[in-house]
């Protein structure tokens, strides 16, 4: 048996020949302390105080599975099983997309939006894991949350991840392609069920024609249902934004996470489709990260 200080060494020194050498320390302690079975106490802070503790044959044995994959760049998220967004523990899988930071905007962007509403109708579309909603469904107790995906294995994973978070009591889930499992068939009339306040979504922007030069852990691992949108990123959004602005009420918005350079495309995508009031918002490197626009 080994101390844990050199588990983490030899762990460390394997991940620095992998494809994030920058990490290497943390992803080992990482993934050290998931073996350990991390609870809020049994943080690196322990690790420090318990180094010289041994680490049993048969989790050492394990650690180096896990390490062995982080090697080859899956992401430690998929390894470990969560990661953490806007505060909360999410589960997550290889059939959803990890929540990343910069998503962090565009929930602040519609708690700011919500604001404005006594009881606003929110609709996620293309749920995922449930980041987005769950979120919001946290944070906003009067909102009624309608969670929309293509996909079933990802609705499952936001329903598991609502539960784990104690809103799923207030988030409606629904299978289907954008906004159509909402969308009034005529003749009939838009339902209160049928129609938001917000419509918000983070939908696949990456451009088929960039696969190649994404990372081996975002290109290899991540579901590419919710990575990649045409060959230049807006497939989803051509269709997603009239689907937007027919769904919202007068003064409704629409909420939408982009890509890198892709706001002029999405404003003339915004005004084509009747919005108003277009505004974009950067993240903390200066990219234009989210777009918000008022239907009139």
């Amino acid at each position: 048996m080994l101390a844990l200080r050199n588990i983490v060494s030899s762990g460390t020194i394997r991940l620095s020949l992998g494809p994030h050498p920058d990490r290497a320390r943390q992803d080992a302690e990482t993934l050290l302390l998931h073996v350990l079975g991390a609870t809020p106490g049994k943080d690196k802070v322990w690790l420090m105080a318990h180094s010289e503790e041994q680490l049993p044959a048969g989790e050492a044995s394990r650690y180096t599975e896990l390490l062995e994959r982080r090697y080859r760049g899956e992401p430690i998220q998929y390894i470990t099983g969560e990661t953490e967004f806007y505060g909360l523990l999410f589960r997550v899988t290889p059939d959803v997309l990890i929540p990343r930071p910069e998503t962090e905007h565009l929930v602040e962007k519609v708690l700011e939006l919500a604001a404005r509403f006594q009881a606003p109708r929110i609709a996620d579309v293309g749920v995922g894991a449930g980041a987005i909603a769950v979120a919001l469904a946290h944070h906003l107790p009067h909102a009624a949350i309608t969670a929309i995906d293509l996909s079933a294995p990802a609705l499952s994973i936001a329903r598991q991840n609502a539960e784990r978070n104690r809103v799923s009591h207030r988030i409606r889930f629904l299978e289907g392609d954008l906004l159509a499992p909402v969308a009034p068939v005529a003749p009939v009339a838009p339902t209160e069920e049928t129609r938001f306040e917000i419509v918000v979504s983070n939908p696949p922007y990456v451009p088929t024609n960039d696969r190649a030069s994404l990372a081996v852990e975002i290109r290899d691992y991540e579901p590419a249902l919710a990575l990649f949108g045409g060959h230049d990123g807006l497939a989803i959004y051509r269709r997603l934004i009239p689907a937007a602005f027919a769904a919202l009420i007068p003064g409704g918005f629409v909420a939408l996470e982009i890509g890198y350079a892709q706001s002029p495309a999405i404003a003339e995508l915004l005004a084509t489709s009747g919005f108003r009031q277009i505004e974009f918002i950067p993240d903390l490197q200066s990219i234009l990260r989210v777009a918000c626009a008022q239907r009139p």
